[in-house]
């Protein structure tokens, strides 16, 4: 069990007010499966630990991997948000920390109802389904409450009906009230089903459409980010790139008045002078010049501030200026490849002229440094358009000398609810990571990969069963290292599909999917559609 640092907290800062919690209120654990720097980082974590902690009938304790708050002896609710698929083994040692059975189907009555949420848990729960009592899927805003009003109404009553009661919230998935059946031990998922009529058939992602957004709940010299205030400016983001969860697991695009922004922002620089704006696409908030024009202002002249990567075509003169004012060297764009046809087929709306803008923009403005974000394995790339990538970062440094200049690259990984989750991991992406490696790095570009092998996890979650539960707990007693996944695959041989399954193979698109009960913002026909507009861009053999 983590220690509780009392110092630690006693330096936050908190931007609202907790209520004293009622006689007889209900014990709660808010937990973060990572340290408290990483999970204090966190705008959703904090947002949720301030509703729960604005309720008079919860008594809510934190806990981090690391330190934590003075825990309950038997709490009734413990709350988790998964923000990282690895996360997952933090998740299991908690739980046995904290003397709870990780596995849902042994809990009894004196056990706490574990609930789950978080991007990693709403787009595919099901690797985890077997460790949550519940998963909320969606926005908390729209579920949190309704989850929480369900729970107590049902306090009094035993497991089942507990657990029946809350199945009826919108979003609020018990995954133990669904039969999930498979083509063969080692086949795919044949049909997903509720163990009876009295359970919702479909679930549906829960989405919050209105347009005060996310702010900072508390200020802290321990985060990961020191001191840093964070405003959501929008949400989700309208460019929708085929691979992207960001986008197409949160759509609709949403945007913060520029009024309640200014006012979220006034309140957080009572606390510290440390700004960060958040968003998928913040720089495609309709007024985010007019918002630029307000921080610029005198008063605001020792802000620090930190931005979300932009949209390439946006970093104008008057963002690098404002970046360079208020303390940033850097600034961060998404190009995903040098190749104009590989960026149609992900629908990234960019010409190489975009970018090149960018970097000289960047400089202009008073930059060092431009970083760029890659990917490699995209379906329909070939071996040119890593060519072309190569030449374009010869043409950015070409057009901007002196920018110092970063391409960090990724894998391509599957994700749930967007166009591309039937696509694999391409094999070959890791010869091509070390083959840009190679050329950028002999000519003094900065060239960062991320882990191929871990992108292989990570698609292996992202596109994961049930059938993964047994997989996960026996890789993180094996040490939770690559060569664990190996053995813990050889020793389940004949009680799941092979490593290739989840994460290379093409998947037919009339193979039911893991997730296929649980509805994103739009149905798998648009999804289809997007992939169809997608093909017509790879090369032709």
């Amino acid at each position: 069990m983590p220690t509780a640092i009392a110092p630690t907290f006693a330096e936050e800062r908190l931007l609202f007010t907790p209520v004293t919690p009622d006689d007889g209120a209900t014990p709660v654990i808010f937990a973060f499966p990572n340290t408290y720097s990483v999970g204090i980082t966190s705008l959703g974590y904090q947002v949720v630990w301030a509703t729960l902690a604005q309720r008079p009938d919860l008594a809510v304790s934190r806990l981090f991997t690391d330190i934590h708050e003075p825990l309950p002896s038997q709490p009734e609710l413990l709350g988790l948000s998964l923000s990282w698929e690895l996360d997952y083994v933090n998740i299991l040692t908690l739980l046995e920390s904290l003397e709870i059975p990780i596995w849902a189907a042994e809990r009894d009555d004196s056990d706490p109802i574990v609930f789950g949420g978080g991007p990693v848990l709403t787009a595919n729960p099901e690797p985890f389904a077997a460790f949550f009592d519940v998963v909320l899927l969606g926005d908390g805003e729209v579920l949190l409450e309704a989850f929480l009003d369900a729970f107590q109404e049902s306090r009094g009553c035993d497991r089942p009906t507990r657990l029946r009661r809350l199945a009826q919230v919108p979003g609020v998935y018990v995954p133990s009230l669904y039969q999930v059946t498979y083509s063969a031990p080692d086949g795919p998922v044949a049909t997903i089903q509720p163990i009876d009529s009295g359970i919702p058939t479909h679930l549906e992602k829960q989405t919050y459409r209105g347009d005060h957004l996310s702010t900072s709940t508390v200020v802290t010299p321990q985060a990961a980010w020191e001191n840093i205030y964070m405003v959501e400016v929008v949400r989700s983001c309208p460019e929708m790139c085929r691979f992207c969860m960001a986008s197409y697991l949160t759509l609709p695009f949403r945007v913060a008045p520029i009024n309640s922004l200014v006012a979220a922002i006034e309140k957080g620089l009572a606390k510290t002078s440390r700004l960060g704006l958040l968003g998928a696409s913040i720089t495609q908030h309709p007024e985010f010049a007019d918002l630029l024009d307000y921080l610029n202002q005198p008063q605001h002249d020792d802000v620090r501030l930190s931005l979300a990567s932009v949209r390439t075509n946006t970093v104008n003169r008057q963002l690098t200026e404002t970046l360079t004012r208020h303390g940033s060297r850097s600034v961060t764009i998404a190009v995903e490849s040098g190749s104009e046809r590989l960026r149609r087929i992900v629908n990234k709306k960019l010409e190489t002229a975009d970018i090149i803008a960018a970097a000289v923009n960047a400089k202009a403005g008073g930059l060092s440094a431009l970083k760029l974000y890659g990917m490699a394995g995209i379906p329909g790339e070939v071996p040119e358009d890593l060519e072309a990538t190569v030449a374009m970062m010869q043409q950015v440094k070409k057009a901007a000398p002196g920018l110092r200049l970063t391409l960090g690259c990724s894998t391509f990984v599957p994700k749930a609810h967007t166009p591309f989750q039937w696509y694999g991991v391409n094999p070959a992406a890791e010869k091509r990571l070390k083959f840009l490696q190679k050329q950028l790095r002999s000519q003094g570009i900065d060239f960062r990969p991320e882990s191929y092998n871990w992108s292989v996890m990570q698609g292996l979650i992202a596109r994961g069963d049930r059938r993964l539960s047994k997989f996960l707990v026996q890789v993180r007693d094996y040490g939770d290292s690559l060569g664990s996944y190996k053995r813990a695959f050889k020793d389940l041989k004949g009680q799941l599909p092979p490593l290739s399954f989840y994460v290379h193979d093409d998947w037919p698109v009339d193979q039911p999917l893991p997730w296929d009960h649980i509805g994103g913002p739009l149905p798998k026909g648009t999804l289809l559609k997007h992939r169809e507009d997608a093909i017509a861009h790879f090369p032709t053999l």
